[in-house]
């Protein structure tokens, strides 16, 4: 029955009185009290066997269609998380990808300006639009119970501004430094919220993530945005790289299928997949559009004429 409101009319009578009470009970929500409490207390929540194997499949069988079939002859674009190896401040292919299904390579994979590796095991991501753009990443985005879940944890009108596929290639898949999300999709105020689904079994040998527990407590430290015209490419402000405090970090496990939600000013990050096995994901970030809430034109991600869709709740 779930969908529904229901009025349970429950009569109660005796010899001398007969008692009329309205019961509502909202079969509709998705998330136990529990589960948003524990969202709110850690900063993350895992949600298991969210979509089935055939979901799972699905997906990787697109994107590898996706890859196979693209001409990537002109791709040079190489992403990493480290400060230092940063090569999308001022890459114009990054930074116009917002609206397009655009691909990534893993640095590891290139040796003196060489692929060493065939071109699927050798992207890192492909962003970020394919929840627009491809209706089986479409399907799954804008599933009802994601809508009906950032209602629960308190959004107001719910829209997906990115979505990545990540591969975390097979001995060459790269760190993930500590972060996050609130530094590179930000509102005023903070709103943003991360879906992140293992498309394989996640382990500490292939790169599962990892989360500081409470860490959202201490709010989002910097931002990571467009300068101020007339300059080009991309900032962080302040500067000064964050060192942070990952006492108490958990690994987080997860099977594939599962659901992990991550709360913008999270700590969170993965390291390199050490094994033979690949550790592909799929993410979205969705921040609150209300009235009163902003998204800076500073951000990164920008998408002129292309709207951010919402993403309702299940009825």
């Amino acid at each position: 029955m779930t969908g529904y409101v229901f009025f349970l009319e429950i009569f109660f009578s005796s010899l001398h009185q007969h008692q009329h009470i309205n019961l509502a009970i909202d079969f509709n929500m998705y998330l136990t009290p529990e589960q948003v409490q524990f969202y709110h207390d850690q900063g993350y929540l895992v949600i298991e066997n969210f979509w089935n194997e055939e979901t799972v499949n699905q997906l990787i069988g697109t994107i590898l269609r996706h890859v196979r079939s693209a001409d990537l002859s002109r791709v040079t674009s190489i992403f990493s998380t480290t400060e230092n190896m940063r090569k999308a401040d001022n890459d114009e292919y990054f930074l116009t990808s917002g609206g397009e299904i655009r691909y990534f390579w893993e640095d590891k994979a290139w040796s003196e300006g060489k692929l060493q590796v065939a071109p699927e095991l050798a992207i890192n991501k492909v962003g970020h639009a394919l929840h627009d753009l491809d209706p089986d990443f479409e399907k799954v985005s804008y599933d009802g119970r994601i809508g009906s879940i950032c209602e629960e944890l308190g959004m107001g009108k719910a829209l997906i501004v990115q979505s990545m596929y990540i591969f975390k290639q097979p001995k060459i898949g790269g760190e993930v430094v500590p972060h996050q999300d609130g530094t590179f999709l930000y509102t005023e105020p903070q709103s943003c919220i991360g879906f992140w689904w293992p498309l394989h079994d996640c382990t500490q040998q292939n790169g599962c993530l990892w989360a500081v527990p409470g860490s959202h407590k201490l709010g989002v430290h910097r931002h990571y945005r467009r300068r101020d015209p007339p300059a080009t490419g991309l900032e962080f402000i302040p500067p000064e790289p964050v060192v942070w405090d990952l006492t108490g970090a958990v690994p987080l496990e997860t099977k594939k299928g599962d659901l992990v939600i991550l709360h913008s000013a999270l700590v969170h990050y993965s390291q390199e997949n050490s094994s033979e096995f690949p550790r592909h994901a799929y993410s979205i970030h969705i921040v609150d559009g209300s009235d009163g809430i902003v998204y800076p034109q500073d951000n990164w991600l920008q998408r002129p004429g292309f709207p951010f869709r919402e993403v309702t709740k299940r009825v």
